[in-house]
């Protein structure tokens, strides 16, 4: 890298592409650049590490999720013996493309954005470009997942101004993109159950049983005053199975386990707010209780205990890794816990009085998000005014 750094300096050959060897740099060591001037806290977690251990929290969800993948194609066409290692092959072989399309489309762009503008390239996507795979049905065509992660990019990022400055989720905005340009891709049996091969691996014909909707699709769908969850295979599903993850649904949203140990490594390391997402489980919680003491046939979601509702669909998944994310929520200390906790309120609220969204999170975060900075505004204001109350009780 020292070898070929003069080429990429001003007046080198390749000195517009000077962002891209920077990129680089930088991501495989830590900058011996230090401040000359003004007081600084020298610290050599920076966003690279940051970002990178976010990645290794995701990891859990990422392993379980691609497992599950084929976990639920092999009962599909009927094979539910197959080893553990060939199902897990197979939703590796199935979610790796959406991985590279992910990727490949966001730091395309990203890359291309800090040429132009002659900047510094920015680590932010290396959690939004792993996050997508994990939030949107397997079966998304790729071609979607492509225009999506790009408008998603552009202009819920790059037009703020780019990473830090963005005051929405981006990961989000590409699931909310999909969710209401494609809602058909986004919701049935279809959707979050892969069926076709992957590389050729897994051929088989659907089982005539086969119901690939996710638990909460089912849930919007029931009719009368017993609540009815079932498997692919039509078998009823526990609040455990749900805990577990062994279900249809997003491929890093279903296993509340891995979601847990990813959450773990965030609250450890100090890198996710412990009061964002404690006030999420929280509000969700107490609205689940809520709800569930007056249930109703006309909003069945409300016949589902507070523990399930928190299990299924993405609740878990979105209070660890979406509703942390230190860029689009609140930072006082105080609005972390206003901010959590009415994210797991609306979310509730939405899923189960609203079966046109039986998954409540997306529309619950990016809404909260869009209200982290005047909740803010209002706790800093408050302590102002309390603290001048006090200098004057003092005069």
């Amino acid at each position: 890298m020292d070898k070929i750094q003069p080429s990429f300096r001003p007046g080198g050959k390749l000195a517009k592409l000077e962002s891209v060897y920077d990129g680089m740099e930088t991501f495989l060591f830590t900058p011996n650049a230090t401040s000359r001037s003004g007081a600084h806290i020298h610290d050599g977690n920076d966003l690279k590490r940051t970002m990178i251990t976010v990645v290794v929290a995701l990891l859990p969800a990422l392993l379980f999720g691609m497992y599950n993948i084929g976990y639920q194609h092999y009962l599909a066409i009927g094979q539910a013996d197959a080893s553990w290692f060939t199902m897990f092959l197979y939703g590796l072989l199935a979610l790796l493309p959406v991985i590279v399309v992910s990727y490949a489309v966001g730091l395309g762009i990203e890359f291309i954005g800090a040429q132009i503008h002659h900047k510094e390239i920015q680590e932010g996507f290396l959690v939004t470009g792993i996050l997508i795979p994990l939030i949107v049905p397997i079966n998304t065509p790729l071609w979607m997942t492509a225009i999506a992660t790009a408008f998603a990019v552009i202009f819920a990022k790059e037009v703020f101004g780019g990473t830090g400055m963005n005051i929405f989720n981006v990961a989000l905005i590409t699931r909310a993109f999909l969710f209401f340009a494609y809602p058909s891709r986004m919701s049935g049996d279809e959707a979050f159950v892969k069926m076709d091969s992957a590389f050729g691996m897994g051929d088989g014909s659907v089982i005539d049983t086969f119901t690939g909707a996710t638990p909460l699709g089912q849930v919007a769908t029931n009719v009368g005053d017993s609540l009815q969850m079932t498997n692919i295979l039509g078998e009823p599903i526990s609040c455990m199975d749900a805990f577990i993850g062994l279900i249809p649904g997003s491929p890093g949203e279903t296993s509340m386990i891995a979601i847990l140990l990813g959450a773990a490594l965030l609250l450890i390391t100090g890198i996710a707010s412990w009061r964002i997402m404690c006030s999420v489980f929280v509000g969700g919680l107490a609205m689940s209780a809520l709800v569930h003491v007056l249930p109703s046939a006309t909003y069945p979601a409300s016949m589902l205990d507070p523990w399930t509702q928190l299990c299924l669909g993405g609740f878990a998944f979105g209070a660890v890794f979406m509703a942390t994310d230190p860029v689009t929520g609140a930072r006082t200390n105080v609005g972390q816990y206003i901010y959590g906790f009415l994210i797991g309120v609306f979310a509730i609220l939405i899923r189960v009085y609203n079966s046109g969204y039986p998954e409540g999170m997306m529309l619950a975060i990016l809404l909260m998000n869009a209200f982290a900075p005047l909740i803010d505004h209002c706790v800093v204001s408050s302590n102002i005014k309390r603290r001048a109350r006090r200098v004057a009780t003092k005069e």
